[in-house]
């Protein structure tokens, strides 16, 4: 109904209004990918993996897609459910340098189809003489330029095991809360933000990257079909997943590329439901297996500005006065 609400009011509009909005809209369409990746098992090698992101590459970029959004930690098992412990355990998940020599044939191919990607993955790096460790997402252009990293600030999980009998969830336990905040990044189609995974289940996330101009979020996930730190019903993991998706879209004004890496993973289950979302916070494209799947949609940038110009309308509606304990305190205080 959103959709065609908008273009109700559209039509509403006076004819040179009209014709201005859809000459914008005619500029602003672009056709955008989300490649939903299934099982990544221990055994299986980056090269592998990779071989597996091209294939969809080359399918998205025959839709037309300029853009394609991977999942996150996409070449990897997701590691974190088990326990290593020295780095010469773990190592062998991260990637160093941008791009590292697994990444290589992917951001080669992807610079001559000329589509731009995000791409999550585990990264290790050098600062100071320190060792450090994230859990990050790359945005490379259409051209092969690296147009920023995003680092994982919402860890799950715990840095000791809790001795769960299926898997444990150790994120703190393998990566640093992330350091660069949430940046957008000027593309060739716009200008884009990243999260991953948790950070979706966050409203500032969304809130800090649209008060920087973003008109697309793009995010990978790995969320298992069980929460071992909070027993909840198994359909609840992917209607989260749905809302979150949703009212980001929805409340921000922008649109969603959500890709998960799911199926199971040597007996670990992770939910799918990889999604692109519209502005009005409508699924307009949705993955039905468990497999390696593209979806695809051809996204009206100008729907969001429309939203951000009626009942999102940061600069005449926000009051800031009122926002202070969103920064000013983490948990919950009672006022005496």
């Amino acid at each position: 109904m959103g959709l065609i609400f908008y273009f109700t009011l559209m039509f509403c509009l006076s004819s040179s209004d009209l014709d201005a909005e859809q000459e914008g809209m005619m500029a602003r369409k672009e056709i955008f990918a989300v490649a939903q990746m299934g099982p990544v098992h221990l055994a299986d090698t980056k090269a592998q993996v990779v071989a597996r992101l091209i294939d969809m590459l080359r399918e998205a970029h025959g839709r037309g897609a300029r853009w394609v959004t991977f999942p996150e930690l996409a070449l990897t098992t997701f590691f974190p459910r088990y326990i290593y412990d020295t780095p010469e355990e773990y190592d062998q998940f991260f990637e160093e340098g941008l791009p590292s020599p697994a990444m290589q044939p992917l951001f080669e191919v992807a610079r001559d189809l000329g589509v731009g990607f995000y791409l999550g993955y585990a990264e290790k790096t050098e600062d100071a003489g320190q060792t450090r460790r994230f859990n990050t997402s790359v945005l490379v252009g259409p051209d092969g330029a690296l147009l920023g990293k995003y680092r994982k600030i919402h860890l799950p999980g715990t840095v000791d095991p809790i001795g769960d009998l299926e898997f444990e969830h150790l994120e703190k336990r393998y990566f640093e809360v992330g350091d660069l905040g949430f940046p957008t990044f000027a593309t060739p189609s716009g200008r884009f933000g990243m999260c991953i995974c948790n950070d979706r289940r966050w409203p500032e996330t969304f809130r800090v990257m649209a008060l920087r101009g973003a008109e697309v979020f793009m995010l990978g996930y790995n969320t298992p079909t069980r929460n071992i730190h909070h027993p909840e019903p198994a359909h609840l993991r992917e209607f989260h997943n749905r809302l979150s998706l949703e009212s980001a879209a929805y409340q921000n004004g922008a649109w969603v590329m959500a890709a998960a890496k799911c199926g199971s993973e040597d007996g670990f289950a992770m939910i799918g439901g990889s999604a692109i979302v519209a502005p009005t916070g409508e699924v307009v494209a949705r993955a039905v297996s468990e497999e390696d799947e593209v979806i695809s949609y051809d996204c009206d940038l100008d729907l969001g500005a429309y939203i951000r110009r009626s009942v999102f309308d940061f600069a005449r509606h926000r009051r800031i006065e009122h926002y202070g304990p969103i920064t000013d305190q983490t948990g919950v205080e009672v006022p005496s």
